[in-house]
C-alpha cells in the first residue's frame, strides 16, 4: 500500500475514546455486581471465594448468567453500566416504545420475559402511565423493572 492509499482510508465509526469494560482484582468483585464473562456483561448472583491451596491462589467462583472461576488475585473486566428510566409510549410487536424526559423516543428494547413482561404488559393493557428502567452495557440493553409514574400535581 503506498503512502497516498494509507491516507485516504475511510473511518466508519469514531467515539471518544471511552472503554466498554474496566479491569477489577476478582476478590474485588461482589454480589449483585457485574462482570464480563465470555464476552458478555452479567449480573454477579452469588460467589465465593475458597482457601488457597497446593496451587497458590485463592479462587473465586462467580455465578452469574454464565459461570466462571478465576484466581482471586487476577483482574477481569467489568462492563461499564448504565441505568436510565423511560415512558412506556406502546408496545408493538413484542418491543417497547419508550421515550425520554426530552420526548426522544426510543423502540429498540424488547419486552422481557417472565413476571416483568407480563407485569409491563398488564399496566400498559390496563392503561396505567409506567416508567420503565432499562440497563445498558456493552451495546445491549435490557429492561430490569417497572413502576406507575406518580401523578403529577
Amino acid at each position: 500500500m503506498s503512502d497516498d492509499e494509507a491516507h485516504n482510508q475511510a473511518i466508519e465509526s469514531a467515539s471518544a475514546g471511552a472503554s466498554l469494560t474496566f479491569p477489577m482484582q476478582c476478590s474485588a468483585l461482589r454480589k449483585n455486581g457485574h462482570v464480563v464473562i465470555k464476552g458478555r456483561p452479567c449480573k454477579i448472583v452469588d460467589m465465593s471465594t475458597s482457601k488457597t491451596g497446593k496451587h497458590g491462589h485463592a479462587k473465586v467462583h462467580l455465578v452469574a448468567i454464565d459461570e466462571d472461576i478465576s484466581p482471586s488475585t487476577h483482574n477481569m473486566d467489568v462492563p461499564n453500566v448504565s441505568r436510565y428510566e423511560y415512558q412506556l409510549v406502546n408496545i408493538d410487536e413484542g418491543y417497547l416504545n419508550l421515550m425520554n424526559n426530552d420526548g426522544v423516543p426510543k423502540d429498540d428494547v424488547r419486552v422481557p420475559e417472565g413476571d416483568l413482561g407480563k407485569e409491563i404488559q398488564t399496566g400498559f393493557d390496563e392503561g396505567k402511565d409506567l416508567l420503565v428502567t432499562i440497563i445498558s452495557a456493552m451495546g445491549e440493553e435490557q429492561a430490569i423493572s417497572c413502576k406507575e409514574a406518580p401523578r403529577g400535581s
